[in-house]
């Protein structure tokens, strides 16, 4: 278990400091690797995780802190690294610890150097509240907690033929050009001459390994030595600090001059960089939309970004350097707006995009982009806080579905809080934070928002009436409230039965009347609205109302006796929250599976499905949430289960599966035929 990044290059020597890093993490909680930019601090922390996987019972799990200038987004960034997504409404801190609490794991802390002391108060709370707890931190400089082992990372050896810098550069080498042969007496001097000016910091061979495409290892070290020579800044020590921004600008200065620009601006970015955000974000003056692609890949062939899927990375020592470059050319305030304002425009796309076939799409666009819509908004509640607002309430949609509640809140509040003007953006931001409540369990403030909300919501706006509706109802529902839930959502429904393009959220009022109906007992209605929403759903293209369909339509088979029918609902809502990446629907859709496995008589079945379930109710914070009147229902599922099964070959099961992985869990559980 775990989410260790995956890298595609050779790990090459560091056989002492990996010993050293070892008997440390054996010997304290707390084992920090320091040193400068560059180094090999983080590549060293991935290693010696990688080869710790089978010691902690519960995984090694990466946070990347990297993107973070402040504390605010700290714990959250944590809680996301070991998959916890809390939908309670505690401190993020106290959800982490908890969860922690009953763990054997590893958790490593990657780039702290920004946030030093949050890192230290964060890391000291988790290891009080979680016996089980290690933590393998990398920064510049330690974090000063109480029992810190630090172990410094050094440069990697350079001078001679074998030693570990030269095995880097000839690695890397081979993968650049591989048709160049480094064997010659000329060539393995130079190369070894090159790792000794650059005192072995790993980031400053492969930077000027890079550059192989084009030269010779004789020419890098003439270019290399002239540089070295030329700068004469008395204040970058010790001395592998000015050998690693002498590679870097040495770098810089061989990159044409728009890569240069462009290099300076990607700087704004937090994570991963695709072409099209680039291109939107950085074109502009010289550098044309058309340039920005072969920049961006000639970028990468000299190791300045560093691919990732479909996209690219830039390393934080070169973002740095980049920033750096931007506020020199005056750019860095106008940059920071430009991406804020395209970032706030994806929000609103994916929001007018969220009825219809590319629902999915959308939703995974809004996951992969988190770091950078976050630093976005960021930006607009200082610059422009009525799009803030805008933006706020169309992502706030996508978060409360995939878990990000405590950042959903946290914005939506900031810009509620700020004295704006009324209007639809408002609205929208009310209802995202009435959601967002409701799904903490923060009910009585929920009801609070929902009020506001619909007092908000102007009378001859269809789709503004239907977001207080769905507000509203969705708390009741949750309270234990169906006839009200029923009362509230019919209503809207009744006065605004057009065309839900116009109005998407008349599926989500539609999904709060059904749910309401089943809980009334009043199943056979409930059996009709599901099928209508299902064929709504299907004829838009979309997912979200479709998986909620299914969900029902599972249920009122199972009170009604036909299990196999349940199941065959069960599976479907399961495969759409899965696309969607809506923990909550899986754990629901588990929780339904189990019962219509258990009622065909498979106790043994019945008990992964819901040990896997338990596995997801754990990652969102609130185990067996969801509208009360299941509760009583699933009690039930699992007396029929035990009963087939035996109570200790369900407790085997049961146990197994909660503590398996639940992306493994769910994997089996989706697979077709039999449920044994």
């Amino acid at each position: 278990m775990g989410n260790l990044p995956v890298v595609t290059t050779s790990f090459v020597g560091r056989n002492s400091e990996l010993v050293s890093v070892e008997r440390a993490l054996r010997d304290h909680r707390l084992v920090t690797l320091t040193g400068s930019g560059g180094v090999g601090k983080s590549r060293l922390a991935l290693r010696t995780a990688e080869r710790a996987r089978g010691r902690y019972a519960d995984g090694v799990w990466w946070a990347d802190l990297s993107h973070l200038h402040d504390e605010h987004l700290l714990a959250t960034t944590v809680c996301d690294g070991v998959g916890l997504l809390d939908h309670s409404h505690r401190r993020p801190v106290a959800a982490l610890g908890e969860w922690l609490s009953g763990r054997r794991l590893l958790l490593v802390l990657d780039c702290c150097e920004r946030i030093v002391g949050p890192c230290a108060r964060l890391v000291a709370e988790l290891l009080a509240a979680a016996p089980g707890l290690t933590v393998l931190a990398t920064s510049r400089e330690p974090l000063g907690a109480a029992d810190e082992r630090c172990v410094e990372v050094p440069p990697l050896s350079a001078g001679d033929d074998g030693d570990e810098a030269v095995r880097l550069f000839r690695e890397r080498a081979a993968a650049v050009a591989p048709d160049l042969s480094l064997d010659d007496p000329g060539s393995t001097a130079a190369v070894a001459e090159i790792c000794r000016r650059l005192d072995g910091i790993p980031l400053a061979v492969e930077l000027a390994c890079a550059q192989l495409r084009e030269s010779s290892p004789q020419e890098i070290t003439w270019r290399l030595a002239s540089r070295m020579e030329d700068l004469t800044d008395g204040t970058l020590w010790p001395r592998r600090h000015r050998a690693l921004r002498t590679t870097i600008g040495w770098s810089h200065e061989l990159c044409a001059p728009l890569e240069r620009l462009l290099w300076a601006r990607l700087s704004v970015f937090r994570g991963v960089i695709t072409a099209a955000d680039a291109a939107a974000v950085c074109a502009g003056g010289p550098l044309d939309t058309g340039t920005v692609a072969p920049a961006l890949e000639r970028l990468a062939d000299q190791s300045v970004l560093r691919r990732a899927g479909d996209g690219y990375r830039m390393l934080d020592t070169l973002r740095e350097y980049g920033a750096m470059w931007l506020a020199e050319l005056a750019e860095d305030a106008l940059l920071a707006d430009r991406h804020a304002r395209h970032f706030a425009h994806v929000a609103v796309q994916a929001y007018a995009g969220w009825l219809g076939p590319s629902q999915v799409l959308w939703y995974h666009r809004i996951a992969d982009t988190h770091a950078d819509l976050c630093a976005a908004l960021d930006h607009l509640l200082a610059e422009d806080p009525e799009m803030a607002m805008e933006m706020a309430g169309c992502a706030g949609l996508f978060w409360s579905c995939c878990g990000h509640l405590h950042q959903a809140r946290r914005y939506l509040e900031q810009v509620l809080a700020l004295p704006l003007s009324a209007g639809p953006h408002r609205t929208r931001a009310l209802w995202a934070l009435g959601i967002t409540l409701t799904l903490q369990g923060d009910h009585e403030a929920a009801g609070r928002t929902g009020e506001q909300c619909r007092q908000a919501a102007r009378g001859d706006d269809p789709e503004a009436v239907l977001l207080a509706a769905h507000s509203v109802s969705f708390t009741y529902l949750m309270m234990g409230r169906p006839h009200t839930a029923y009362s509230v959502s019919d209503l809207a429904l009744r006065h605004h039965p057009g065309d839900p393009a116009d109005a998407p959220s008349q599926l989500r009022c539609r999904v709060i009347r059904l749910f309401a109906l089943s809980a009334l007992g009043r199943l056979d209605e409930a059996y009709e609205e599901a099928l209508r929403l299902q064929r709504i759903s299907l004829s838009f293209g979309e997912h979200w109302a479709r998986a909620y369909a299914d969900h029902q339509l599972a249920l009122i088979h199972l009170l009604q006796g036909r299990p196999r029918h349940a199941e065959s609902h069960a599976r479907a809502m399961l495969a759409s929250k899965h696309e969607l990446q809506d923990s909550l629907g899986i754990a629901l859709g588990l929780d339904l599976l189990a019962g219509s496995i258990a009622a065909q008589g498979n106790g043994v079945a019945a008990a992964r499905a819901s040990g896997t379930g338990h596995a997801y109710w754990r990652m969102i914070g609130h185990p067996h949430r969801g509208t009360p009147e299941l509760g009583a229902i699933r009690e039930q599922w699992e007396l029929l289960a035990r009963r087939a099964a035996g109570d200790s070959a369900y407790e085997r099961a049961y146990r197994r599966a909660s503590a398996d992985d639940a992306e493994r869990g769910l994997a089996h559980a989706l697979e077709r035929g039999s449920p044994g």
